[in-house]
């Protein structure tokens, strides 16, 4: 049987927390608090794609004179990229050569003939495709852009995509296709096979000095620029 002073002695303490709980709904001083419980965070959302996306005036002169990597330093001039900003079909290189820096438009040196015959022939009009390159300024000697300088113009690229919205990209070469679709991959796994970005196909290709160089794999191009024409709905 329990000791009638202890049992009497824990009536007490219960009592005594009830008392002071009870204080602690009122509010009054010196009771005790109970700790507010944490709001839930309010997730913050990634701001919406814009609406009204950039022109490719509005893009160019963002850019203005660019100096976001070393290659200014060597460059004539700045090339940015031509042709229909309403373009279904758009041409994406690695780098302006010689004769690009010289006037300051892509594909104007013998790579640029052969790409303009392959237009031809494919029934296409230079001025209803878009030309461009992923870095905008030559790099010295013709060598590969380097990865500073490809992620100082990368952006600027994917700003001419949002402009434009073609309907299908062609990757001239393995520098432009790795960049675009920040991948390692080698060009002779990705070539010939759709790919994507930002939900537009993309076909990877070889670049017109490559098949310059090499003319029995132009007709590789050629099948990979079948597919292109299939996927617009042209003959």
């Amino acid at each position: 049987m329990a000791d009638p002073e202890s049992a009497e002695l824990l009536l007490l303490i219960r009592q005594l927390k009830e008392s002071l709980a009870f204080q602690g709904r009122l509010g009054w001083p010196g009771a005790p608090v109970r700790a507010a419980a944490a709001a839930p965070e309010t997730p913050v959302e990634a701001p919406a794609p814009s609406s009204h996306p950039p022109t490719l005036e509005e893009i160019r002169a963002e850019m203005g004179d660019c100096r976001r990597c070393k290659l200014w330093r060597t460059r004539t001039h700045l090339v940015f990229g031509e042709g229909s900003p309403t373009a279904e079909l758009m041409f994406i290189g690695e780098g302006p050569g010689a004769e690009e820096d010289q006037q300051g438009r892509p594909f104007v040196g013998p790579a640029g003939q052969l790409l303009n015959n392959l237009l031809a022939k494919l029934g296409l009009r230079r001025e209803e495709v878009y030309i461009a390159n992923v870095v905008k300024s030559r790099p010295p000697g013709n060598r590969e852009p380097e990865p500073d300088e490809i992620a100082a113009c990368l952006p600027f690229l994917k700003k001419q995509i949002e402009a434009i919205r073609p309907r299908v990209i062609v990757t001239l070469g393995r520098v432009a296709t790795q960049a675009l679709l920040e991948t390692t991959a080698p060009l002779t796994k990705l070539r010939g096979t759709w790919q994507s970005y930002q939900g537009i196909p993309v076909m990877p290709t070889f670049h017109p000095s490559y098949l310059l160089r090499f003319p029995r794999e132009r007709l590789k191009t050629w099948e990979d620029m079948q597919k292109v024409m299939a996927r617009l709905g042209r003959t």
